[in-house]
C-alpha cells in the first residue's frame, strides 16, 4: 500500500486568509511598473544559466535575431530576414537599421556572429548546431554570415527558440567571454537598460527605459513584434513571502505579480482591482532532476526505483489545490499536447511497494541523498517537500536541504558527492515548449558534462537526437521521438511530476500585459 499523502502545504498555513496592510498606493498614470518576479535574480548572465528568472531579466536589456511568436513560429527581430545556399551550408542573416547598444555603439554583424557562436557552446540545440559550423563570422557590418558543415534546416529555430538560455545579442568585447563564466556588464539593445548602481540581489531590480530603442512595425506578440516600453521605469521588487506580495498588490504597493501562489487565486479574484490571468497557454512541465554523476542516483536502478513511486497527483494537489483546470497528470518523456506526447503511464504506476522492492533488488544499502530545496519558490518548494516524504516512505536516508532559489541556482552547479557539499536530487519546472523535441530538451539529452546539471551521458541519446535532426520525414522523427521517449524512461535522467498551467496577477491601473513564454516589459502601459 502507499504511503500517505503529505498534508497540502503546511509550511503556509493560513496563506489565503484575508489579507489587510496599510496602503502605500502611487498615484496613477505613475512613472514605475513595480514588478514581483517569480524569484529571487542571482546570475544577470542569460547565457550562464537556465534559470528562468535571469531569462525574464534578460528580455529587457537585451534582444534577439529572431524569436518565438504564439504560432510557434520564429519571425524577425532584430533581423531584417535571412537567406540560405542552395547547398543549405551558408546563412546570412541581415540586421534591420537603427540597432544600437546601450553604450551607444552602433550592433554590427559581428556582435552578433560573436553572440552565437558563445550561446551555442552551452545551449542544447545550440551545441548541435555549434558542431557543424565552420565559421561563425559577417560578410559586412549588417550582415551575419554562417559558414556551415553540413545543411541544418532548424537555423532559425535554434536561435527563434522560445524558453530559457536564448541567444540575446551581446558587444563582441562581451560575447567573448569564456562560456563558463559570467559576463562583467550587462549591455544589451533591448528596449531597458540595466542600473547596476540601484541593483541588490534579494531586495531591487532596476530598469530604465532605452530612449534610443527602435521598436519594430509589427503588432507585439509573444516575443516579436514591437517592444514598446511605456514606463521609464520598472523596478523588480523582491518579496519571497507570497502573504506579504499578495498583501502588496491588494494595497496597491506593486502593480504587478508574476506568480501568485494559487492558494491566494480565491482572494485575488474577488478584489475588483486585479486581473488575474493564465501567463502561458502552452503549460510548464515539472520534474524530479537527479545527479547522474554521483552516488547514489549514478545507479539507473534507483532512479528507475523513484520512478515507480512518483504519484504526480500528489505532487500537483500539493502545488496547485484541487482545481485541475490549472494541472493534470502527464506521466510523458515529452510534455501533454506537445507533437511526441507518449502515454508512458505503465512505467509510472506511483506504487510505493514496488519501488522499495527495485531500490532493494539494487542493493540500496541506506546511502544519504541530499534533495535540495528552495523556500522562497512556491512552485517547487512542494515538489521537494512530497519527494522527500516519498523518499522516506520507500526507505532512502533523506537529507533535506532547504535554501533560497538564488543559492540554489549557484549550488546546482556542484559536481561534487555529497560529502563535499553536493547534491542527489532537486526539484524545478520549464516550459512544456521547451521540452517538446529532442533538440531543445536539455532534461533529455545525454551530454555528459556539457550538458545540463545532473549530466546525464548517453551516446545511444545522442545519437538518436542527431538522427531526429537528419530524418527525411516528419514520420521518421516521430519514430525517433518515440524511442527516445522510451529510453528516457528507462534511464531516468529526470522524472516528470505534472503539467500545470500558472495565473500571473496585475491590477487594472495597468493594461497591456500579454500571454507567453515570459513576463515581457514591452506593450504594459497605465491603464
Amino acid at each position: 500500500m502507499n504511503g500517505p499523502t503529505l498534508k497540502r502545504r503546511t509550511f503556509l498555513a493560513g496563506a489565503a486568509a484575508t489579507l489587510a496592510a496599510p496602503a502605500v498606493a502611487q498615484p496613477a498614470k505613475t512613472a514605475t511598473l513595480r514588478f514581483v518576479p517569480q524569484a529571487n535574480l542571482t546570475l544577470l548572465d542569460p547565457v550562464l544559466t537556465t534559470a528562468l528568472v535571469t531569462n525574464n531579466h534578460a528580455h529587457y536589456v537585451f534582444d534577439m535575431l529572431y524569436s518565438f511568436a504564439a504560432d510557434s513560429v520564429p519571425k524577425p527581430q532584430m533581423a531584417a530576414g535571412a537567406e540560405v545556399s542552395a547547398d543549405g551550408r551558408t546563412w546570412k542573416i541581415g540586421l534591420r537599421d537603427g540597432l544600437k547598444f546601450h553604450d551607444g555603439t552602433p550592433v554590427l554583424a559581428r556582435d552578433c556572429a560573436a553572440s552565437i557562436a558563445r550561446w551555442a557552446k552551452r545551449e542544447p540545440i545550440g551545441q548541435l548546431l555549434d558542431k557543424v559550423v565552420d565559421s561563425y563570422g559577417s560578410a559586412d557590418d549588417k550582415t551575419i554570415e554562417l559558414k556551415l558543415k553540413k545543411p541544418f534546416p532548424l537555423l532559425l529555430t535554434a536561435i527563434g527558440k522560445p524558453d530559457s538560455s536564448l541567444p540575446f545579442m551581446m558587444p563582441e568585447r562581451l560575447a567573448q567571454t569564456d562560456p563558463a563564466k559570467q559576463v562583467t556588464e550587462m549591455v544589451g539593445s533591448g528596449p531597458y537598460k540595466f542600473v547596476a548602481a540601484e541593483f541588490r540581489t534579494g531586495d531591487r531590480v532596476v530598469y530604465e527605459k532605452n530612449d534610443a530603442y527602435v521598436p519594430r512595425s509589427e503588432a507585439p506578440d509573444w516575443g516579436t513584434g514591437a517592444k514598446i516600453a511605456h514606463f521609464p521605469r520598472i523596478e523588480w521588487r523582491i518579496i519571497p513571502d507570497p502573504t506579504t506580495a499578495a498583501a502588496a498588490l491588494q494595497n496597491g504597493e506593486v502593480d504587478w505579480w508574476e506568480q501568485p501562489l494559487s492558494d491566494l487565486f480565491p482572494t485575488l479574484a474577488k478584489d475588483r482591482n486585479i486581473n488575474l490571468e493564465i501567463d502561458n497557454p502552452k503549460g510548464r512541465y515539472s520534474l524530479i532532476r537527479f545527479n547522474t554523476r554521483q552516488a547514489p542516483f549514478n545507479d539507473p536502478r534507483l532512479r528507475r526505483a523513484i520512478r515507480l513511486g512518483v504519484k504526480q497527483e500528489d505532487y500537483m494537489r500539493a502545488t496547485f489545490g484541487n482545481d485541475t483546470s490549472l494541472w493534470r497528470t502527464c506521466r510523458s518523456a515529452f510534455p501533454c499536447d506537445t507533437p511526441y506526447e507518449l502515454d508512458q503511464s505503465a512505467d509510472m504506476p506511483g506504487d510505493y511497494d514496488a519501488a522499495r522492492k527495485a531500490l532493494k533488488d539494487a542493493g540500496y544499502a541506506g546511502q544519504r541523498v541530499v534533495l535540495m530545496n528552495p523556500t522562497d519558490f512556491p512552485a517547487i518548494r512542494p515538489l521537494g517537500l512530497v519527494t522527500a516524504d516519498m523518499l522516506k516512505q520507500i526507505g532512502m536516508t533523506v537529507d533535506l536541504q532547504e535554501m533560497d532559489w538564488g543559492t540554489l541556482v549557484q549550488r546546482r552547479a556542484s559536481q561534487e558527492p555529497v560529502d563535499k557539499g553536493g547534491w542527489s536530487i532537486f526539484c524545478t519546472y520549464g516550459p512544456s515548449l521547451g521540452y517538446s523535441n529532442p533538440a531543445t530538451s536539455g532534461i533529455m539529452r545525454g551530454q555528459g558534462l556539457a550538458g545540463w546539471f545532473g549530466w546525464y551521458e548517453s551516446a545511444k541519446v545522442e545519437q538518436l537526437v542527431q538522427d531526429w535532426l537528419d530524418a527525411p520525414d516528419a514520420g521518421r522523427q516521430k519514430a525517433l521521438a518515440t524511442e527516445l521517449a522510451r529510453l528516457t524512461m528507462d534511464e531516468v535522467p529526470y522524472v516528470g511530476l505534472g503539467q500545470w498551467f500558472g495565473k500571473t496577477a496585475y491590477r487594472k491601473s495597468i493594461t497591456g500585459v500579454m500571454q507567453g513564454m515570459a513576463p515581457y516589459p514591452w506593450n504594459v502601459r497605465p491603464a
